[in-house]
């Protein structure tokens, strides 16, 4: 990568996370990142490209931190499926925390773009993953404790910025516990 394009990717990223990617223009990025209009549309020849790249960089960050979180509760994919909740802690704890990247874009987005498509992948892959460790783990219906413990993380990160109350992750690492313990009991 290019210092230019590095430079208009981590300015978009600090805009788009603050105030939402419909609400930043080109002008304005192409002005906090000090490059020329012709070098910005050279790396990114859409404003969707743009918010595409940010989203990339959204999605390898979060899913690195819940993978890390999770890894950090140790080998048992039990500790792992209530580990990841450390990552929403840490997230809605962050100074500038304005939730999650992915529901915000979605929101600001039509269904069908490329942009709204993005987002949904997401969602789908994190949900994925999480159902790879409740499988692991011996859940009866990896589906179903992944759909919910997907909910949990959507809902601590919506509550965490909707009301400030940064122990709404705690509350949902709580419930995280408990839909585990039931889903996957120890033998």
């Amino acid at each position: 990568m290019s210092a230019a394009r590095d430079r208009i990717l981590d300015t978009a990223f600090r805009l788009f996370y603050a105030r939402g990617v419909r609400s930043v223009g080109v002008d304005t990025i192409i002005a906090e990142s000090a490059v020329a209009k012709a070098t910005l549309y050279k790396h990114f020849p859409g404003k969707d490209d743009l918010v595409l790249a940010y989203l990339d960089r959204v999605d390898a960050g979060w899913r690195g931190s819940l993978e890390a979180a999770a890894e950090a509760a140790g080998p048992d994919p039990r500790d792992r499926l209530v580990g990841m909740f450390d990552a929403l802690t840490a997230a809605c704890r962050r100074d500038g925390f304005h939730g999650c990247a992915f529901i915000n874009t979605a929101a600001q987005s039509e269904s069908g773009t490329a942009v709204h498509d993005r987002t949904v992948r997401h969602k789908a892959q994190v949900r994925e993953w999480v159902q790879g460790l409740a499988e692991q783990a011996g859940a009866a219906d990896p589906q179903a404790l992944a759909l919910s413990l997907s909910l949990l993380l959507d809902g601590g990160l919506a509550s965490g910025v909707l009301d400030g109350r940064p122990e709404a992750a705690d509350a949902a690492r709580e419930a995280a516990a408990i839909l585990v313990a039931a889903a996957c009991p120890r033998a």
